[in-house]
């Protein structure tokens, strides 16, 4: 009679199972007790699980099995699976949701990805600054699963107006004409146009006809447009602020520019600097830069049109001036300087990024080539959703969303400046007067904000370092975005960078 046989008898004495195979192992993962190391199992358990998050075996969204039932099938105590998961929840990767069970809710960005597609890999946290070009790498950041997200640039889309736009939808829908189904106008519809116009006027002090409006796919379309109308004339240099959109600057870098960073200071661009350079063109956040928050003042926007006068071209990226809260609006350059300033805008801050709805402005001398452009780009943005928009407009429901907006904007700000004060002491707050993010900076602190932001991922909290959006030389920092999440994500976050920055600061 050989082992397996007595082990069989002995356990059908004894009542337990007949077959060895189950009494220490599990269908989930596969799971084998057996393997653990003496004294070790919690610690295997917990590595196992970890393991299968990371690389996409549990992928965020699948469930646990019910500590009870795992305990059952390892034969091991429900304690030690209720560690594991206590370990896990605390590590910020699975959440308990009572009948709902325990459900996986971000991977640790320690472990690699899985490497079946081609895709750029998902780094563990935030890596350095991502070399020219390298938007894959915040496109992975942007994909990386987390808890909470505070990455800026995203208005509270919890509070897009769905009643308001299904009602204008049905109105526009009821007047269209068979032949409103067909192809329209690459430079956008009519409607929009004058609507936009509309708005800029009431808005911004821009005054235009609807002629000289292009509606594009956001901003970056804006941009992409542009570098390959100027790259026909021959420019192939733009000056950029730093700190700057990392985001822009990679658009740029694709239409293939070559960069010019431009210090960025309390009182905007350093237009000495500017000047001194040997840009042709400057791409400006003058209302509200990002990502520090200053207005482009006084003195500083008469040199800044005073070299757009002698031969520079100004893009100007309105792309979130009507979040004010504390200070008095500033008119749009494009205001002051039509035929030397390209002015962009959308609806990505105020409605939400998806629509890809946006406006256009350019010097006369370049209207053409931009609008062929545009054609040979995509033949023009779907035309139900532009008529949409523009119904928003007309009827003043954008400017009551706005409005709406604006009061959740302003309560959540206030709740992350709390948070700061609370868990960052020594931190500054910058830009806290309107937009839809803080910049906060450690001055004279010596760590890496790469890391932080790497440490506060691993807690579930994704923000932006500051680096991310530099050239030169600073101090560490965060991009924190607010508005799109509520007042106890927000505290929740905040908390997380500060566990996340002392754990830095002890190791």
């Amino acid at each position: 009679m050989d082992s397996a046989e007595v082990s069989l008898i002995k356990g059908s004495k004894t009542g337990e199972s007949a077959r060895p195979s189950e009494a220490a192992g599990s269908d989930f993962l596969l799971l084998d007790v057996g393997q653990a190391p003496p004294g070790g199992r919690t610690d295997w358990l917990t590595a196992r699980i970890r393991a299968a998050i990371a690389d996409g075996t549990l992928p965020v969204g699948s469930r646990l099995p019910a500590g009870r039932v795992l305990a059952a099938e390892l034969r091991v105590s429900r304690g030690l699976v209720t560690e594991v998961y206590q370990r896990l929840a605390d590590a910020g990767q699975v959440e308990g949701r009572g009948r709902a069970g325990t459900v996986v809710v971000a991977a640790p960005l320690t472990a690699a990805p899985p490497t079946a597609a081609p895709a750029p890999p998902v780094p563990a946290g935030p890596p350095a600054p991502p070399p020219r070009g390298g938007a894959g790498l915040v496109d992975a950041l942007r994909a990386a699963p987390c808890r909470i997200d505070l990455s800026p640039g995203v208005p509270d889309l919890a509070a897009f107006p769905r009643s308001a736009w299904l009602q204008a939808e049905r109105r526009v829908l009821a007047r269209l004409t068979p032949a409103d189904f067909g192809y329209g106008n690459p430079q956008g519809t009519l409607a929009l146009r004058e609507a936009i116009v509309g708005w800029l006027a009431r808005g911004r002090g821009i005054r235009a006809d609807p002629g000289e409006v292009v509606v594009v796919a956001g901003v970056a379309q804006a941009l992409g447009l542009l570098t390959q109308v100027l790259r026909a004339e021959g420019v192939r240099r733009v000056a950029v602020e730093d700190p700057g959109s990392l985001g822009a600057r990679q658009q740029l870098e694709h239409g293939g520019m070559e960069i010019l960073p431009v210090p960025v200071d309390a009182g905007g661009i350093d237009t000495a600097v500017l000047a001194a350079g040997r840009a042709q063109v400057a791409l400006l956040t003058p209302a509200h830069q990002f990502p520090t928050g200053v207005v482009l003042d006084g003195e500083r926007r008469r040199e800044l049109l005073g070299w757009a006068a002698a031969g520079g071209l100004v893009i100007e990226d309105d792309y979130d001036a009507e979040h004010r809260y504390d200070r008095a609006p500033v008119p749009a350059l494009r205001a002051l300087l039509p035929d030397a300033v390209c002015y962009a805008g959308s609806v990505s801050k105020l409605l939400a990024p998806a629509l890809r709805l946006g406006w256009l402005l350019v010097p006369p001398r370049m209207l053409d080539a931009v609008i062929e452009a545009k054609r040979y780009a995509d033949l023009g943005n779907p035309v139900l959703a532009q008529l949409v928009l523009a119904r928003l407009m007309e009827s003043g429901e954008l400017e009551r969303h706005l409005r709406f907006v604006r009061r959740r904007h302003r309560a959540r700000r206030d709740t992350m400046l709390r948070a700061i004060a609370a868990e960052l002491p020594g931190a500054r707050v910058h830009g806290a007067a309107a937009g839809l993010h803080l910049m906060v900076t450690f001055d004279g602190a010596d760590f890496d904000d790469t890391a932080l932001a790497a440490a506060a991922l691993d807690l579930g909290v994704k923000a932006q370092p500051l680096s991310w959006h530099r050239l030169g030389q600073g101090p560490p920092g965060l991009v924190l975005g607010y508005a799109a999440s509520p007042p106890g994500e927000l505290e929740e976050g905040v908390a997380a960078f500060g566990t996340a920055l002392r754990r830095l600061r002890a190791s």
